[in-house]
């Protein structure tokens, strides 16, 4: 089956076991699966206003054991497997009701988890009862297909979304609510609407413009409508009739992001490849010139006719002997040695590379798994 025959930027409605039979081997770059979560509640829960809590009452969430709920698990969690390119990976979202067995599920069939995200929601439910603590939280384990696999995560986009401070795994978001939140008659249109945010970090941080996310519990269509917006394509499968017209009226209301996505082309690791070794050969750095560690003018190192650094005795490129001097902390050597202008101000070699780089001069090869 061709990519002509995925039904692309398409709500499909059926069974997700049954539908993921009919696509091809290998054609998903990301699954993102919030599969039911089997709350096993077993009574009714009430405010202490006395007024009923609308909780997850769906038939769809109710499995008879523990053994059921990981038969059913197994069945679509081997199914995504098939369909994901050896590079894709695979999200899925739970509570502490079934993401255990989920995730001891993953192993079992070879996944590889890579994080366990919690989504921290600054606007839980209360425990109204008083005899636990609030639930504040639900987690995501992110996962690849094998610990070898070359999987999609845009480091510098998540950077960017976290104010320029590497993205953590806890994430401190709101429920969906206001106007976000899709509502027939006054009532929630379905029990566990995920918020737009948190699809949006997903997807950012695991795909590229125009990969193909599927998501085998669609509900109302978060996913496809944050993956429209972004630039990506997407399918969904979804069993109840109410939700996937809910969900292919929400989508055709999108509006595609202008920019489509190219926030992740920005990102330093696309830009040419600079060695340091270039800047002495354009006489941007000269032999013998003092470099300062974190603008530090009490730890220089002298630079050598071959691009690396002298320092007490010890020579290395600009990340290793900023390792060292880290304490063996990676180090990205660019960011933290400092060159003196002719100011006598100190000045990143960063400056340097962007300034190689407009003259059109760089490699164009950078390496994805070091600084350069």
């Amino acid at each position: 089956m061709t990519t002509k025959r995925l039904p692309l930027n398409r709500v499909v409605e059926g069974d997700c076991l049954q539908v993921m039979e009919r696509l091809p081997k290998g054609s998903i770059d990301l699954i993102f699966a919030d599969p039911p979560y089997n709350l096993q509640l077993s009574q009714e829960l009430w405010r202490p206003n006395l007024t009923r809590v609308q909780g997850v009452e769906d038939a769809w969430d109710r499995f008879e054991s523990f053994e059921q709920y990981d038969q059913f698990s197994r069945g679509w969690l081997t199914a995504c497997r098939r369909l994901l390119k050896a590079d894709g990976s695979l999200w899925v979202i739970g509570t502490y009701h079934n993401i255990y067995r989920v995730g001891a599920i993953l192993q079992d069939l070879g996944f590889w988890i890579l994080n366990d995200v919690l989504w921290i929601k600054t606007n839980p439910m209360p425990n109204f009862r008083g005899v636990r603590f609030t639930n504040a939280h639900e987690t995501l384990i992110w996962a690849a297909k094998s610990s070898h696999a070359k999987y999609t995560f845009n480091h510098h986009a998540m950077k960017q979304v976290n104010d320029g401070k590497q993205m953590r795994s806890d994430w401190v978001l709101p429920l969906c609510t206001g106007k976000e939140r899709i509502k027939l008659n006054g009532k929630k249109a379905h029990s566990t609407q995920k918020p737009e945010a948190l699809l949006q970090r997903v997807l950012l941080a695991s795909t590229e413009p125009g990969d193909l996310v599927l998501d085998p519990f669609f509900g109302t269509g978060t996913t496809g409508a944050v993956a429209e917006r972004l630039g990506r394509q997407w399918i969904g499968i979804e069993k109840e009739p109410r939700y996937v017209e809910i969900a292919r009226r929400r989508i055709e209301a999108v509006q595609p992001d202008p920019a489509g996505g190219q926030l992740l082309d920005a990102r330093p690791r696309r830009q040419p490849r600079v060695p340091f070794a270039s800047l002495l050969e354009a006489a941007l750095i000269r032999p013998g010139q003092k470099l300062y560690f974190k603008k530090d003018r009490g730890r220089s190192a002298w630079v050598k006719p071959d691009g690396r650094l002298r320092l007490n005795g010890v020579e290395g490129s600009i990340h290793q002997l900023g390792s060292r001097l880290a304490g063996g902390s990676p180090c990205n050597g660019w960011e933290h040695w400092y060159f003196e202008d002719a100011q006598g101000q100190l000045v990143a070699v960063n400056e340097l590379r962007k300034r190689y780089r407009q003259t059109g001069r760089a490699s164009p090869s950078e390496s994805r798994t070091r600084p350069s």
